[in-house]
């Protein structure tokens, strides 16, 4: 990536010399561009000595760039692998490893905020909360800039600047690339934040096993007010386990498949995983609030899948797993959860995937696994199971 301050060699994480996909694109270079020498329509951005937060920068692109340049350097992030990226990225820059403050969008933010760099998500609950949450930290003389691809700016999104911080506009569009001017104003009370949601799941959600739990979303969780039909599929085919157990909710999300399986079956213990802190604060939630008087354990993990899980020591893993990874199409992410899965299920343990019949599932698991069953079909969802025999 090139910035005004020189190029640096920056990479996604897990590190894949096949993989072509950037750790970068045209939005952070044109807000780093902005930041050191303005647009035309707007002045630079003073950094040095200033307190800078950025939110959501995929890779630690940003970050990386900005290290030695500011005051204080925060990131706020959602993903696990985008702060173990970070990491690696700041390490190649030779930047020390406490030059950027790390923190996850579930930890308390810092008591103030300079400048205010927002790399737009792709969920927009996600960025109302972190707006939220951010805006006590903001003063009369703050910056805050955001910047995205033009594709993932829309007028909602401009909304949730204006209603959330204040005064806000767009610049012109470079490279498919625009940024985002918002004049802070303050207000007497904070803004509400309505995250995290919390709903009950009854008959009408044809949930089966998970009919009457409450279940807790915090902004940026897949489905937020619902159940998923995909999610939905599973349980319908999903059946109790019989005695003692350990079970896997593998990208876990607002843990309602872990937590039906755990109330249903109340011998086994359940770890909860996902790669967003959003996601495994949203599974505990859930969790406690159904499950805290059976004698079964659960664990919630952030982190990369089940890389840390000790190989041979699970009996199954329930996994639906994603087809994106920030905002690219991707079935790498697919392939290592059911590479995780095989090598942390003990002799004889099932993973069970949920996924769109398209996307081939069947095909990567009978390589791996050298078995595959259709449990269940319907025009548009399968649900797999696969045995690890050998």
């Amino acid at each position: 990536m090139t910035a005004p301050w020189g190029t640096y060699r920056l990479t996604r994480f897990p590190e894949d010399p096949r993989d072509r996909l950037r750790a970068w694109d045209a939005a952070d270079e044109y807000l780093l561009r902005h930041l050191d020498g303005g647009t035309g329509e707007v002045g630079p951005v003073e950094v040095a000595g200033r307190a800078v937060t950025v939110l959501g920068d995929r890779w630690g692109a940003l970050v990386t760039a900005l290290a030695g340049r500011t005051g204080t350097l925060t990131q706020i992030t959602d993903s696990y692998l985008t702060q173990r990226a970070t990491r690696a990225n700041l390490d190649r820059a030779g930047v020390a490893p406490d030059a950027v403050r790390l923190l996850s969008t579930q930890d308390a933010p810092p008591e103030r905020i300079d400048v205010l760099v927002v790399r737009v998500p792709k969920s927009l609950a996600l960025l109302e909360d972190q707006l939220c949450r951010l805006a006590p930290s903001l003063h009369a003389g703050s910056v805050v800039v955001g910047t995205g691809m033009v594709k993932d700016i829309h007028t909602s999104t401009l909304k949730l600047f204006e209603t959330i911080l204040g005064p806000t506009r767009t610049s012109l569009a470079e490279r498919k690339a625009r940024l985002i001017f918002t004049t802070p104003e303050l207000q007497e009370e904070e803004p509400a934040n309505p995250w995290p949601l919390t709903y009950t799941l009854g008959p009408e959600a044809g949930a089966g096993p998970a009919e009457g739990l409450t279940v807790t979303n915090h902004g940026g969780v897949f489905c937020a007010d619902r159940l998923d039909i995909g999610t939905r599929f599973l349980l319908a085919h999903l059946p109790p386990w019989r005695g003692p157990g350990l079970i896997a909710d593998l990208g876990c999300g607002n843990g309602v498949v872990g937590t039906a399986l755990a109330k249903h079956s109340p011998e086994v213990d359940v770890i909860f995983t996902d790669e967003s802190y959003q996601a495994v604060a949203s599974a505990e939630a859930t969790y406690r609030a159904n499950a805290s008087r059976r004698p079964g354990l659960a664990q919630f993990v952030v982190g990369d899948g089940l890389a840390d899980v000790a190989p041979g020591t699970v009996d199954a893993v329930l996994n639906n797993p994603p087809f994106h990874s920030q905002q690219a199409t991707t079935d790498a992410t697919a392939w290592r959860m059911f590479s995780q899965s095989r090598r942390a299920l003990r002799k004889g343990g099932e993973l069970w995937v949920i996924g769109n019949r398209h996307l081939g599932y069947h095909l990567k698991l009978r390589r791996l696994f050298g078995n595959c069953e259709l449990v269940a079909s319907d025009p548009k969802f399968v649900v797999l199971r696969a045995v690890k025999d050998r």
